[in-house]
């Protein structure tokens, strides 16, 4: 495998399934990087990775302690040693002046997560605190962070769109030879529809790798991987017609940033709020959700409501599964040990569809959720054509209420249809009490997110009496 860290091109014979994080840390001797959850929380242990997609550049934060070096494979990695420059850079000069850190345990991963940011051409479509959401200070208190992060942005509202790489160097934030990586990519780029294979004959299927490392870290390192993260075959977000097609390697980022998203889902940027963190979102596949099965995945649940559909590969033989039938039982699959997930496509909404999305958990951020749900209704005028209503930590497996859907189709919206509505719901349901509350508290959280979707959607509802019904 060959990538680039920092300034310095590596060639390494290690299992492709060896953390990024350790490989910095033991055999780089980057000890900058910090080991703290090793679950993607804390952010800690930020790199950025740097590829080349459609001839430009791109830098994305990630979680080092989530992500194998098979993915780091034709990439620029870049550690907090690899924004120094002669003295403080810029990003470094606003934390000590605001003193925007204690400890400095979490320090490097803040630093590496704002030169990121700095080096987003469309940053300003960002803001810098979102740039750090994955990153967690547990000594210093925000306020000084955020005042060093106000700087920052001051700072890039001069950029006048200068291309991001250049003004970072021309303003001391990153070092020079940045400047020459967009040509040393190209001599270690993995080929168009490249891959990484460990030595030994594949076994497991590997996306970004978010939650299978979190389960099985120990045994990844040396198991029988093939990558699937790096495919162009499996990346990419496009339309046909009235489809939306999605590489299954596509992540949770790809379509917060991909047009056909934010104009069918206009409020898009508030539900992703809502899942994880930058970091975890850059590396996060859609696919890599379905497949992990949590009765409370959040893109399931999403995706679910909108009826997606599935093409299963083998490598050789293919086939088309709902999603909605992808679910046997709790991570039991109707998919075979041989079988990945190759496509994902579901139908646009139109104009005049409705779509929400719901999540409480005890974190408004940074955690899973406790109940989430989606919906999508067609309408036809005032009266529902067509609905889709997904639930997730109310049963075994993330749910599809097939029978509460039904029952919206051919009917206007009252307050009283809505009542009726959530007791059908109640019946479709068995959450069972555990850490996230007990079965009464999720049952309660269904039927207010319920309400939430059609107040949100049907804002002429007498609000009040809704939320007193029971």
């Amino acid at each position: 495998m060959k990538f680039i860290l920092n300034n310095k091109q590596i060639n390494t014979t290690l299992p492709a399934g060896t953390l990024l994080l350790d490989f910095v840390r033991y055999q780089q001797h980057l000890m900058g990087t910090k080991i703290g959850c090793r679950e993607g929380d804390c952010g800690a242990c930020t790199v950025l990775v740097g590829e080349l997609i459609n001839d430009e550049l791109v830098y994305r934060s990630a979680t080092s302690c989530l992500m194998p070096i098979g993915n780091a494979s034709g990439k620029h990695i870049v550690t907090i040693e690899g924004v120094n420059v002669e003295g403080l850079n810029f990003i470094q000069q606003a934390f000590a002046e605001e003193g925007a850190t204690q400890c400095g345990f979490c320090t490097p991963g803040f630093i590496v997560s704002l030169a990121g940011f700095c080096l987003n051409n469309a940053s300003e479509k960002q803001s810098g605190i979102d740039a750090v959401n994955g990153n967690i200070c547990r000594c210093t208190g925000y306020k000084s962070i955020e005042r060093a992060i106000a700087k920052i942005e001051g700072k890039l509202e001069k950029r006048n769109g200068q291309d991001a790489i250049s003004f970072a160097i021309e303003n001391n934030i990153l070092p020079a030879w940045f400047s020459t990586i967009k040509s040393r990519l190209i001599e270690v780029a993995l080929p168009a529809n490249g891959q990484v294979h460990s030595n030994q004959q594949q076994s497991k299927f590997l996306g970004g790798g978010t939650d299978l490392y979190v389960q099985q870290h120990e045994t990844m390192v040396n198991a029988e991987i093939e990558f699937l993260f790096n495919k162009s075959s499996l990346n990419g977000i496009m339309q046909q017609g009235n489809k939306c097609i999605m590489g299954a390697s596509a992540t949770v980022s790809d379509m917060l940033e991909s047009a056909i998203f934010t104009t069918n889902f206009p409020s898009l940027h508030k539900y992703i709020k809502l899942i994880s963190s930058t970091q975890i979102r850059n590396m996060a596949t859609v696919a890599g959700n379905f497949v992990n099965a949590s009765p409370i995945g959040d893109l399931t649940i999403f995706f679910l409501a909108l009826d997606a559909q599935l093409i299963l590969s083998d490598g050789d033989k293919k086939r088309t599964l709902p999603l909605r039938k992808l679910y046997k039982g709790y991570k039991d699959l109707d998919k075979q040990p041989t079988e990945f997930i190759e496509q994902i496509c579901f139908e646009i909404p139109a104009k005049t569809d409705l779509f929400n999305f719901e999540k409480v958990s005890k974190r408004t951020n940074l955690d899973i959720a406790s109940v989430n749900t989606a919906i999508h209704i067609s309408m036809s005028g005032d009266v529902v054509a067509n609905a889709g209503i997904s639930a997730g930590g109310v049963g075994p497996v993330p749910a599809y209420l097939s029978a509460t859907s039904e029952f919206l189709k051919g009917r206007k919206i009252t307050t009283e249809l809505v009542t009726e509505l959530i007791a059908l719901a109640q019946t479709e349901i068995s959450p069972i009490s555990d850490a996230r509350g007990t079965e009464t508290y999720k049952r309660l959280l269904l039927a207010q997110l319920i309400k939430a979707h059609f107040i949100t959607l049907f804002p002429a509802l007498p609000v009040k009496t809704l939320l007193h019904t029971t």
